[in-house]
């Protein structure tokens, strides 16, 4: 199978032939991929954010959709034929050993769930069975974009009616989280983005006020919010460790911040305030469990309850994975969908 493969940290994937074992063991499941998100988090790998990565070279990818040809012993929760959401989430099943790959006559390392591949070898537990009429593009993005942004908005934040909500970033992570809080009737809803193109997308899935990063956004926010100190709710979802911080800075003492991105740095705060009323959460996928909540969005947007494909900005094949990569580094795509 055709496969984009990490080799040194900071250079671009190499697209080539990857041997899969012959063999499935206890709980894996060989799943022939049809689409994969891009998430920020293969840029911090193979940025190699978190330090020296050992595990070179690599598969990545951890949403993806696809189609199940395989099933390995031990597993219940799919069959052959059944279509997929591939997620990095833990869920519900058996978690298998990581597969055995191999490239070039050498060991080839992968985790529980790897979607930049024609096929991957699963965890029964990173997987969720679908209908097989649902659009396996749009069920793609429910492999960690849509299920962790709306997992910010409902179990790390707890957004409710009439909470004002601010959100740094307008990329795939942060158009979910403003469409998830549209949902349930947060107000206002402001986005800062460096793109007004991201804005406007935003705004047609409910972001109400949208500002174009620069040094007035204090200023700005003051009139939206009026006679409030600040908003309620303040979503983090770039990472870069200077936003985060002014992210935190302008959540009230009343308020909550939620980081979502992943920091590309240490970053410093003033923590007194979260000894009294201000909170902070760091939000690890929306503490989704999909296997859950996979089910319910599904039923929303088959009942015309959600609508998705605003978010899907590009599409790319497998073999121009780095054009795609380096679209994303741009920040001006929303979510770029790779297709196998």
């Amino acid at each position: 199978m055709k496969a984009a493969i990490l080799v040194k940290s900071k250079k671009p994937l190499i697209i080539d032939d990857v041997k899969i074992p012959s063999s499935l063991e206890y709980g894996q499941v060989l799943v022939k991929v049809c689409y994969s998100g891009i998430c920020g988090a293969q840029i911090n790998e193979i940025d190699a954010v978190k330090g020296k990565d050992k595990f070179l070279p690599h598969l990545l990818g951890h949403e993806g959709s696809g189609i199940v040809e395989k099933v390995g012993p031990g597993v219940t929760r799919v069959n052959n034929g059944d279509h997929v959401v591939l997620h990095w989430r833990k869920s519900s099943g058996i978690q298998s050993p990581t597969p055995k790959y191999s490239w070039k006559g050498r060991k080839l390392n992968a985790g529980w769930v790897t979607t930049f591949s024609e096929k991957s070898i699963i965890s029964e537990n990173r997987l969720t069975k679908i209908p097989k009429n649902f659009d396996l593009k749009i069920a793609a993005l429910f492999g960690c974009s849509v299920t962790s942004g709306f997992g910010a908005v409902n179990n790390d934040a707890n957004v409710k009616i009439g909470n004002s909500v601010l959100i740094f970033g307008l990329g795939g992570m942060g158009l979910n989280i403003a469409y998830a809080c549209s949902l349930v009737s947060a107000y206002p809803i402001i986005g800062i983005d460096i793109h007004s193109k991201k804005v406007k997308i935003a705004k047609s899935l409910g972001l109400t006020h949208g500002l174009i990063f620069n040094n007035n956004i204090k200023k700005n926010l003051s009139k939206i919010l009026k006679d409030h100190n600040g908003p309620d709710i303040t979503f983090e979802t770039t990472g870069n460790s200077k936003i985060m911080e002014k992210a935190y800075e302008l959540t009230p003492d009343s308020g909550k911040t939620v980081f979502v991105g992943v920091p590309d740095k240490k970053i410093a705060i003033y923590s007194l305030p979260l000894a009294f009323n201000k909170s902070l959460e760091v939000s690890h996928g929306g503490n989704s469990i999909p296997d859950q909540d996979i089910p319910r969005y599904v039923r929303l947007f088959e009942n015309k309850k959600m609508y998705l494909k605003k978010l899907i900005t590009h599409q790319f094949k497998l073999e121009k994975i780095n054009d795609a990569l380096k679209l994303f580094r741009t920040g001006k795509a929303a979510r770029i969908l790779l297709k196998m």
